[in-house]
């Protein structure tokens, strides 16, 4: 199992960018694939961008496509989300995601981060 921190939220404004980290514990990093998950207040939690273990984008959702990069450092056993030109409707509270296998769905995940905010003011 990894133990998973997330960080870097905040508030911006709206055409802005920030970059969120996700630091893992434990040496199985490099093993799992790798997701950010988001929810907004009153919404389900939805994907948004996955990767495989050797970092390639698997899949991301529309709504972010060209905006939202994804990457890892194995060798510091942390994952990025690149964001740009961030929209009003990004506002949420991001999580970073590790499971076995891909997946768009968060039952697919079997550790989460407590999860860091992000608020994009218009």
């Amino acid at each position: 199992q990894v133990q998973l921190v997330e960080s870097g939220g905040g508030l911006v404004q709206a055409g802005s960018s920030l970059r969120l980290s996700c630091a893992a514990s434990g040496r199985t990093f490099s093993s799992y694939v790798m997701g950010w998950f988001r929810q907004a207040p009153g919404k389900e939690r939805e994907f948004v961008i996955a990767m495989t273990r050797s970092g390639v984008t698997i899949d991301y959702r529309d709504s972010v496509k060209g905006r939202f990069t994804i990457s890892r450092d194995n060798a510091k056993n942390t994952m990025y989300l690149q964001m740009n030109s961030l929209k009003p409707e990004d506002t949420a509270v991001y999580y970073c995601a590790a499971g076995s296998s891909y997946s768009s769905s968060p039952l697919q995940y079997d550790q989460w981060g407590q999860g860091t905010q992000v608020t994009v003011s218009s």
